[in-house]
């Protein structure tokens, strides 16, 4: 029977766990849902981020999502929590697209639901993996400890100071 540790993640939405999971299904799975990509327990705009990230990494740096699976449960929140974190997003992506043509970074500046995935998108695309796993220990709300980021130690992103 396949577990939360000993399920692979991959790419996409899954059936069952049998059949692997992707980051928000682990999640789900952490938090006693049933398993899917969009538990409850998550906040939506840091469900869309992790999915998109998820599903752009390769297989081999998609495994250092294990340690968001468990920090992100219970961080569902409210209205202005999701905006605050949807904001976020927005700047950052802004930020990643600064060298952008001017028409990028005006669609940018105007997405709303998407600003998670397209701040995700803006990670993949400059290859910046692990400040894209920083952004989302940054969107939960705590730092990481360096354990929780990267796999493995040459991809380890060291905290502040150290």
């Amino acid at each position: 029977m396949t577990s939360h540790q000993t399920v692979t993640l991959g790419r996409g939405r899954h059936s069952d766990p049998s059949k692997g999971a992707c980051v928000m299904e682990l999640a789900s799975m952490l938090a006693g849902e049933r398993f899917s990509d969009h538990p409850r327990s998550v906040c939506p705009v840091i469900g869309r981020y992790l999915r998109a990230l998820n599903d752009g990494l390769d297989d081999e740096r998609r495994q250092d999502l294990y340690g968001l699976a468990a920090a992100v449960v219970g961080t569902s929140g409210g209205r202005r929590e999701r905006a605050r974190r949807r904001t976020m997003c927005r700047k950052r992506n802004l930020e990643l697209r600064s060298e952008s043509s001017r028409a990028d970074r005006f669609f940018a500046a105007l997405l709303r639901d998407e600003a998670a995935e397209a701040c995700a998108s803006a990670f993949l695309e400059a290859e910046s993996y692990d400040e894209a796993l920083k952004f989302a220990f940054e969107l939960i709300g705590f730092e990481p400890h360096r354990e929780l980021v990267g796999s493995a130690p040459d991809r380890v992103v060291q905290e502040p100071g150290g």
